[in-house]
C-alpha cells in the first residue's frame, strides 16, 4: 500500500479587501481576530502569535514562498486553496492564489476547494448582536457554472495543479447543499473533456458529517474527504448536554474538552480507511477568537498527541488523499505554521511521521 498524499487546506483571509473593510472596518483580516482574543480561564493560551512568519500579508510573495518551504519541508504535497466564488460576478480573496497563478511561485502544488457556502455576519464576529447576510451563494444554472469552470480553467491547465491520472482534483465544501450540485458536476464534467482535460477528480467534502457518508456517495463524486472535529458532542448524554447548554448560554463560558480524548474519534476505522474516503489530519481547535465564550475549545493538545493522531490516520487510510485542517486557520486555532508556543514542533512531528512511514 502506497503513502496517502498529504494536502493542507489553507485560508486566504490574511489581506485586505473593500468588502471586510466595510463591514468590519479598515484593514480587517484574520489577524484581527486572532489579535484580540483574551484567556479565557487559567491556562488558556491566547492569542495564539505566529513565530517564523510573523503577522503576516499575503500580497507578499515573499509569505507565500516561506509557507511553500515549510509545507514542503514537512512532507505536505501541496495546499488547497479555499476558492470564494458565489456568483458570475462576485469573487472574494482571490487575490492570493491568482498571483500564485500568475508569478508561477512558489514553485509548489496545489488544488482549489470550492467554498459554496453564504457568509454571515456571525462568521466572523462574536460581538454581533444579530446575524446578518453579508454575500449569498447562488446556483443559477448551467450558464453560471459554465462561466465559474472557465474562470478555474487556467489553475487545472497549470502545471503545478494537483491531479489524479491526469485529472485535476477540486474540492466541493457542500455538496449537498442543494440539487443543483448534481447539474454543477454534470457540466464541469462534460467542459473538462471539451478543453482537453482527461476529466476530474471530485471530491466532496464532509464536514461534521460522517453519519450521511451515502448521501454523498449517491452524487457523481470520485472520493469524499471526512473531516469530523465534533464526532465527541454526539456522544454525550442528555444531562451532559442540557449542563454545558447553560455553562456556555447563561453563564457565558466556552465549551472544554481534551483533544487527547477528542482525538482518538476524528479517525473512524470502520468509515475512514474505505478505498473512496480522504481522511483528514486535525491540528487543534479553539474557536473562541471568532465566536468568543460561546467557542469550543480542545484543551492541552500536544505535539505529542497531534502525532498518535496523525499516525492513526496514516496508517489506516486507504484512500488517494489525506487532507490537513488546517495549515493557517488560525482563529480557529487549527493551524500548522510555527507559533511562539511550539515553534516548529507540529511540523517536525508531522515530517517525521511521514519520513518513516511503511505500508501495512
Amino acid at each position: 500500500m502506497s503513502k496517502p498524499r498529504v494536502i493542507a487546506f489553507y485560508l486566504p483571509q490574511f489581506h485586505p479587501i473593500p468588502e471586510n473593510d466595510e463591514w468590519w472596518g479598515k484593514g480587517f483580516t484574520e489577524w484581527t481576530n486572532v489579535g484580540k482574543a483574551k484567556p479565557l480561564f487559567p491556562g488558556h493560551k491566547q492569542p495564539k502569535v505566529p513565530a517564523d512568519l510573523g503577522y503576516y500579508d499575503l500580497r507578499v510573495p515573499e509569505v507565500r514562498e516561506q509557507q511553500a518551504a515549510l509545507a514542503k519541508e514537512a512532507g505536505i504535497e501541496g495546499f488547497c486553496y479555499w476558492h470564494y466564488w458565489f456568483d458570475e460576478d462576485k469573487q472574494l480573496l482571490e487575490r492570493p492564489f491568482n498571483e500564485v497563478l500568475a508569478s508561477g511561485k512558489p514553485d509548489f502544488p496545489f488544488c482549489l476547494a470550492w467554498a459554496n457556502e453564504s457568509w454571515y455576519a456571525k462568521l466572523w464576529d462574536k460581538d454581533v448582536k444579530k446575524d446578518k447576510l453579508l454575500i449569498e451563494q447562488t446556483y443559477k444554472g448551467v450558464e453560471q457554472y459554465t462561466k465559474h469552470f472557465y474562470d478555474v480553467l487556467p489553475a487545472f491547465k497549470d502545471s503545478r495543479y494537483i491531479t489524479v491520472d491526469d485529472k485535476p482534483v477540486f474540492v466541493i465544501y457542500k455538496p449537498l447543499a442543494t440539487e443543483e450540485i448534481k447539474v454543477f458536476i454534470e457540466t464541469w464534467r462534460k467542459l473538462a473533456v471539451e478543453n482537453g482535460l482527461k476529466g476530474l477528480y471530485l471530491i466532496g467534502h464532509c464536514f461534521n458529517d460522517r453519519a450521511r457518508v451515502d448521501e454523498y456517495r449517491k452524487l457523481d463524486l470520485d472520493a469524499i474527504n471526512i473531516c469530523s472535529i465534533n464526532d465527541f458532542s454526539k456522544k454525550r448524554t442528555f444531562i451532559n448536554k442540557t449542563v454545558t447548554y447553560l455553562w456556555r448560554h447563561t453563564f457565558k463560558r466556552p465549551y472544554i474538552v481534551s483533544y487527547k480524548k477528542v482525538s482518538k474519534l476524528f479517525f473512524n476505522k470502520n468509515i475512514d480507511s474505505a478505498h473512496d474516503i480522504c481522511p483528514s489530519i486535525i491540528t487543534g481547535w479553539d474557536h473562541t477568537p471568532r465566536s468568543g465564550a460561546r467557542g469550543t475549545i480542545f484543551k492541552d493538545e500536544t505535539p505529542k498527541q497531534f502525532g498518535e493522531h496523525v499516525k492513526t490516520v496514516i496508517d489506516n487510510a486507504k484512500g488517494e488523499f489525506v487532507f490537513i485542517k488546517s495549515w493557517n486557520e488560525w482563529a480557529e486555532g487549527n493551524y500548522l505554521e510555527p507559533d511562539l508556543e511550539w515553534g516548529h514542533a507540529y511540523l517536525d512531528t508531522l515530517r517525521n511521521i511521514l519520513s518513516c512511514w511503511v505500508g501495512v
